[in-house]
């Protein structure tokens, strides 16, 4: 009987659910930001909502939703403990009170500029865990890939 070859062949490289091993994936790599932004009080998923809003002075909410490929109703959660830290602000438009515009405050910005350092930290640690090589094929693959799907529209995704 001969040895079980340690290389698995392409057909168990692609059987599972791709799904599930790209969210296991996705909580490690997350943890390993959120335990680097936690020093600020952040969590990755702040740190880049605070990243998207800078540069603008308002965004709508739909419009903030979809650079992020989030329906509006986890957009919303997600914001709410930047607004109570005063991080982030959201108010009515002045062409069209029903639309809601999201914006970085001073002090959103603030600590957006103090938790950038402990981004990169956390940054170079995935850099180096994956390596240069890896890290560059992974990035090529999400954003050939990404185009290829379309979020799915869900409750609370019209404005």
């Amino acid at each position: 009987m001969a040895a079980p070859s340690p290389i698995p062949d392409a057909d168990d490289r692609l059987s599972g659910c791709t799904c599930s091993r790209l969210r296991r994936l996705t909580r490690r790599v997350t943890a390993v930001y959120d335990h680097a932004l936690a020093a600020v009080g952040l969590r990755v998923t702040q740190f880049s909502l605070l990243a998207n809003l800078r540069g603008h002075p308002g965004l709508a909410m739909t419009d903030l939703a979809g650079r992020l490929d989030m329906d509006r109703t986890t957009l919303t959660r997600n914001l709410a403990p930047l607004i109570a830290a005063g991080w982030v602000e959201v108010t009515p438009s002045p062409e069209d009170a029903r639309r809601r515009l999201v914006r970085i405050t001073a002090s959103g910005e603030e600590t957006w500029r103090a938790a950038r350092t402990h981004w990169r930290r956390a940054q170079g640690e995935v850099r180096s865990t994956i390596g240069d090589e890896s890290l560059a094929v992974l990035h090529r693959l999400v954003d050939d890939t990404l185009p290829l799907f379309r979020p799915a529209e869900g409750p609370g995704d019209h404005e």
